[in-house]
């Protein structure tokens, strides 16, 4: 992963980690409020030798302490010097237990013993502290051989008491809640990071880019009412779909096919929205000026003459079976330079018709006569058509449902089209989102407000509408709720 998609990773993901986070926030808090607090004293014990008088003695004497230093403090834990503490303070516990709540410690080459007790009472902590340091100064002098005089050589003297504790030690409310939120941030990143590792859908460009090895030729814009308004070229110019059919055909005029111009529109799986994309395609040509043909050569589920609201009785059928010519059954469309093909009746064999050579008679004639020559083919995975089709045509174009369509299926179209030895020319994302990571805007490099709706003239206004009822009349494709194929 780049760092570009660690951040739309945490864009896509931002309400995951913002839940964990304050997840870990509020089991911070919870677990710290419901501790026991403990306090902590320390008491500070000074070991020196007696007697000596010389340099050398004094010398002698630091040296042995310093040595035995670490004894005393592994004695701090024993029951010799905790049991006098049980017994003067008169607790509720014994030396054994006590001795897990006492910590004893030395500095390298020091003669300070620091004793520390915790306790939920601060100042029985303090109280503890305290006793267990005089219990150790006079249990070491009976430990440690007498001297001529019958004294001992060692002295321990408490230099610092221990004074009850103003705040708990544990548990640190500052420090755990901070540590709470940062555990559950980062559960959350680990969350997000996993959910984008094992998503296998195609969600981006450069995804369909890397399975195809084809170039993005265009991306369409998600629309709700897509259903409602499948021509949205035709039905509504101003809309940042019909906009981006129009970058689509841009792109699509630069693409090097060897002087052809003619392409088959196909997908991975059905209703990833291979008809209607390539029906806005051929009117936003025929809008351009091209002389368009639009031909529906999905021979099982068409769907071109119900969108265009055309009769579709006789089409590609019947002139490749011979039955019709096809300047009888090609029909002009919208008032423009486009022409449709429909696909006529269902055969039994689609396949084998798609594969003859009256098609690729056909494709060339059609060729000679119209600037652009758009089949609308069945997806690729359920069977054979497309594939078969792409040989006798410039190449194919793959229209990819992003967040729908997955690596897995894509890389089988991809496939099928290699095995035929046909080319794929480019791919067009559709569907892409208006908002978020993926949004068609940030995503996809069209930043350049086209999302607005001009406000047309009155007269100009009632132009269009006297235009789109004459439309009606010959089968207005805004006024017939079809569905995506």
């Amino acid at each position: 992963m780049e760092p570009s998609d660690y951040l739309r990773t945490l864009r896509k993901n931002w309400l995951v980690i913002v839940a964990l986070t304050l997840l870990g926030l509020g089991g911070a808090t919870a677990f710290t409020l419901t501790r026991v607090p403990i306090y902590e004293s320390s008491s500070t014990v000074f070991v020196s030798t007696q007697g000596g008088s010389t340099v050398a003695e004094l010398q002698q004497g630091s040296s042995f302490t310093q040595a035995r230093i670490n004894t005393y403090v592994g004695l701090v834990a024993t029951p010799l010097v905790l049991n006098p503490v049980v017994d003067d303070l008169r607790l509720d516990t014994t030396a054994e237990s006590l001795s897990r709540n006492v910590v004893a410690s030395a500095a390298q080459n020091s003669t300070l013993i620091s004793i520390t007790v915790s306790d939920t009472n601060a100042q029985r902590a303090a109280d503890v502290a305290n006793s267990v340091a005089d219990s150790l100064a006079t249990a070491v002098p009976q430990l440690e051989p007498e001297g001529d005089d019958g004294s001992s050589p060692i002295r321990l003297s408490r230099v610092r008491d221990a004074q009850p504790a103003i705040s708990p030690t544990t548990p640190n409310v500052p420090v755990n809640i901070i540590l709470g939120a940062l555990i559950g941030m980062v559960l959350g990143v680990g969350v997000g990071v996993l959910r984008t590792v094992l998503d296998n859908r195609v969600r981006t460009q450069r995804d369909a880019e890397q399975i195809t090895g084809a170039p993005g030729i265009g991306a369409i814009a998600y629309d709700a009412k897509a259903k409602e308004r499948p021509l949205i070229v035709h039905a509504d110019p101003l809309s940042p779909r019909a906009e981006s059919f129009r970058a689509l055909r841009t792109n699509l005029q630069f693409l090097d096919m060897g002087g052809r111009s003619s392409f088959v529109v196909t997908s991975a799986i059905p209703s990833e929205g291979k008809s209607t994309t390539t029906i806005n395609l051929a009117i936003a040509l025929a809008d351009a000026g091209k002389r368009v043909a639009l031909i529906d050569t999905d021979l099982r589920k068409p769907k071109v003459a119900e969108y265009l609201g055309i009769e579709g009785g006789a089409g590609v059928t019947d002139v490749l079976i011979g039955r019709a010519h096809v300047n009888s059954v090609m029909l002009p469309w919208g008032g423009r330079s486009l022409f449709v093909l429909p696909a006529g009746k269902v055969p039994p064999n689609p396949s084998e018709l798609l594969g003859s050579r009256q098609m690729g008679a056909l494709l060339e004639a059609l060729e000679r006569d119209f600037d652009v020559v758009l089949c609308d083919a069945p997806p690729l995975l359920p069977v054979t058509d497309a594939a078969i089709l792409a040989r006798v045509t410039s190449g194919a174009l793959m229209v990819v449902s992003t967040g729908r369509t997955t690596r897995h299926q894509l890389t089988g179209a991809t496939d099928a089209l290699n095995a035929v030895g046909a080319k794929l020319a480019g791919f067009v994302m559709t569907m892409v989102p208006m908002r978020g990571p993926d949004s068609y805007y940030s995503g996809y490099g069209y930043g350049y407000g086209y999302g607005y709706v001009q406000e047309l003239p009155k007269k100009e206004r009632k132009s269009r509408r006297g235009a789109r009822k004459g439309d009606s009349r010959t089968g207005a494709p805004e006024e017939r709720n079809a569905h995506e194929a």
